[in-house]
């Protein structure tokens, strides 16, 4: 050390004390709250849109008992009328009755082939074996499975 230089005789410098995270700026507080809202609105969004399906879930349960039944009696005229008064049934609940409830025949097969973004194509024999006395047994499953398609994928008018 040189007694001379006045600068030898300082102290070290202190350094400040670290800035903590805690608290928190304004700025994080209002994105905080952003983020809540957000989670909390589309939780909200979430929870409509999974009790406005409810019916398509009902569907599908039922069709599955209907597709249970039909394995273990093979009866199929009162598979298919069970399946179409299903059809009915949903399409009420997801259409204006007074679009739906008068369709039959053509009409109605048109409106179940149409209904559908899938590949669901309905035999208009299967749509009226329910004013049929013997009911044509082949094809039934594929009479289910584009059933059980068309209640998970018809655009619903809400």
């Amino acid at each position: 050390m040189n007694p001379a230089d006045p600068l030898d005789q300082l102290n070290p410098l202190r350094e400040p004390a670290a800035i903590g995270w805690w608290p928190l700026a304004p700025g994080w507080w209002l994105l905080i709250a952003l983020v809540l809202i957000a989670c909390a609105l589309v939780a909200w969004r979430l929870l409509a849109r999974y009790r406005r399906n409810a019916y398509r879930r009902q569907g599908i349960a039922a069709l599955s008992e209907i597709r249970d039944h039909w394995q273990t009696s093979e009866d199929a005229t009162t598979c298919l009328t069970r399946a179409n008064a299903l059809l009915k049934a949903v399409a009420l609940k997801a259409y204006p009755q007074r679009d739906i409830a008068s369709l039959s025949g053509e009409s109605w097969q048109e409106f179940l082939n149409s209904g559908s973004g899938v590949d669901a194509r309905f035999q208009l024999i299967h749509l009226q074996a329910q004013y049929q006395a013997v009911s044509d047994s082949t094809n039934v499953s594929e009479h289910l499975d584009a059933s059980a398609r068309w209640i998970r994928s018809h655009k619903a008018v809400q």
